[in-house]
C-alpha cells in the first residue's frame, strides 16, 4: 500500500510538470508574441513567478482534496487516483499535441470526478455537487467550484479585457487630443516603449497568479491520497525515511513539504516551455502589441488571483485566452480569427467529459482485472 502511495505521488508529479510546460503558453504567450521579451527569458521569469505564487496559499488545494468528492461515500484508493490522474495526463497531452489551449485544471476535475464516478458505481452522490453555506464565499461542491466559475471566468475575461483596453485606448486618445507633449508621447513608439516595460510587470503578475491556482490542484490531490491512506492504517507504521508522509493534520491541512514539492516541479515543469501553445495564444488569435499584451495578462491575472482567494480552481487556459480575445475586439472587432476560438472552444468544451471518461475507463479495467 505504501507503494501505492508513492506511486500516486509520482503521477500527480508527473501531471504537475506537464502543467508546467503545457501551461507555460498561458503566462508568457503574450510577452513573447509583443517581442518584450525573447522564448528563453520569458520562461525563466515564469518559471520564477509561478513558484512563488505556488507557495502564496492553500484554498484551491483544499477545493481539490475535499471540496469535490464525498469521501464518506466512495473510498478514493491510490489506484483510483492514479486513474483520475492519468485521465487528466492523456487529455494534456493530447490537446499539448495538437497546440490547443485546454485547461489542465478541468482536465484533472474531470479525472478525479470520473474515476469517483466509476468508484462509487456510478452514483452521482459520491460527488458534491453543491453546499450553501451562511456566506456565500464559503460554499463548496462542483456548482460554486467549478461550474459557476467555469462559465463566468471566460466572460469575465472577455469583459475585463475589453475594459482595460478600451479605458488605455481612450486615455492614448485624450493625449492625442490635448497635443504638444502629451500628443507626443501618445505616438505608437512611445506607447510600445512604455508598455514594453509595464508588460514586464503584468508578465510577472500573469506568472504569480498562474501558480496561486494551477499548481495548488496537484497538491490537492497528494494531500487527499495521503488522507485516505492515513484513514485505512497505511501510514500507521512507516519506515524511517517515510516519516514525512505522516500529515500533520486532517483532510483540509496541506503539509509544507507538498506544496514545496510542487511548487519546484511546476517551476520545472515551466522551464520546459510550450511553444505550441505559445504559437496559438500569442501569434493565431490576433496581433498584439505590448500595449495589447498588458491588459490581457492584468485581466487575466486578477481574475486568477480572486479565484485562489475563494478556492475556486478556474482555468488559466480560460481566462487569458478570453482576455486575449477582449482585447483583440477592443482593438478591432474584425482582427478575431473565428476559426481558431472555436477550435479552442471546442476544446474547452470536451476538456471535463474528456478526461472523465478516461479515467472512468480506467477504473472499470482496474476493477476487471481485479
Amino acid at each position: 500500500m505504501l507503494t501505492l502511495l508513492l506511486l500516486v505521488i509520482l503521477v500527480a508529479l508527473v501531471f504537475e510538470f506537464i502543467n508546467g510546460f503545457h501551461d507555460t503558453a498561458n503566462s508568457i504567450a503574450t510577452v513573447v508574441a509583443t517581442k518584450v521579451l525573447t522564448p528563453t527569458q520569458a520562461v525563466i521569469l515564469a518559471a520564477v513567478t509561478n513558484l512563488v505564487g505556488a507557495l502564496s496559499g492553500t484554498a484551491v488545494a483544499k477545493t481539490i482534496s475535499s471540496g469535490l468528492v464525498d469521501t464518506g461515500m466512495v473510498n478514493i484508493t491510490s489506484e483510483i487516483l492514479i486513474c483520475a490522474l492519468i485521465g487528466a495526463i492523456i487529455w494534456n497531452l493530447i490537446t499539448w499535441a495538437l497546440g490547443l489551449p485546454s485547461s489542465s485544471s478541468h482536465a484533472l476535475i474531470g479525472g478525479l470526478c470520473g474515476a469517483a464516478l466509476a468508484a462509487g458505481n456510478n452514483n452521482p452522490d459520491v460527488l458534491i455537487w453543491s453546499k450553501t453555506a451562511v456566506v456565500w464565499t464559503e460554499n463548496k461542491g462542483l456548482l460554486w467550484k467549478v461550474v459557476i466559475p467555469m462559465v463566468s471566468s471566460p466572460v469575465v475575461g472577455f469583459t475585463l479585457g475589453i475594459v482595460i483596453m478600451g479605458s488605455l485606448m481612450a486615455i492614448i486618445s485624450g493625449m492625442n487630443s490635448a497635443g504638444g507633449v502629451m500628443a507626443r508621447m501618445a505616438r505608437p513608439k512611445w506607447v510600445n516603449a512604455v508598455f514594453g516595460k509595464a508588460q514586464l510587470l503584468s508578465a510577472g503578475y500573469m506568472g504569480f497568479a498562474h501558480g496561486s491556482n494551477d499548481a495548488q490542484k496537484t497538491m490537492g490531490i497528494i494531500a487527499l491520497a495521503i488522507f485516505t491512506a492515513n484513514s485505512a492504517g497505511t501510514l500507521d507504521q512507516l519506515p524511517y525515511w517515510a516519516e514525512f508522509l505522516r500529515p500533520d493534520g486532517g483532510e483540509q491541512d496541506i503539509d509544507t513539504w507538498i506544496a514545496c514539492t510542487c511548487a519546484l516541479i511546476m517551476a520545472l515543469g515551466t522551464a520546459v516551455g510550450g511553444w505550441r501553445i505559445i504559437r496559438t495564444l500569442g501569434h493565431k488569435m490576433v496581433k498584439l502589441h505590448p500595449i495589447h499584451g498588458f491588459a490581457a495578462e492584468t485581466s487575466s491575472a486578477t481574475i486568477l488571483l480572486t479565484a485562489a482567494h475563494f478556492g475556486m480552481p478556474v482555468s488559466t487556459t480560460h481566462s487569458i485566452s478570453t482576455a486575449i480575445m477582449g482585447v483583440g475586439f477592443a482593438k478591432n472587432p474584425h482582427a478575431l480569427k473565428l476559426s481558431v476560438i472555436e477550435r479552442i472552444v471546442w476544446a474547452w468544451v470536451l476538456t471535463i467529459p474528456a478526461a472523465g471518461g478516461v479515467a472512468w475507463g480506467l477504473v472499470n479495467l482496474l476493477f476487471l482485472l481485479h
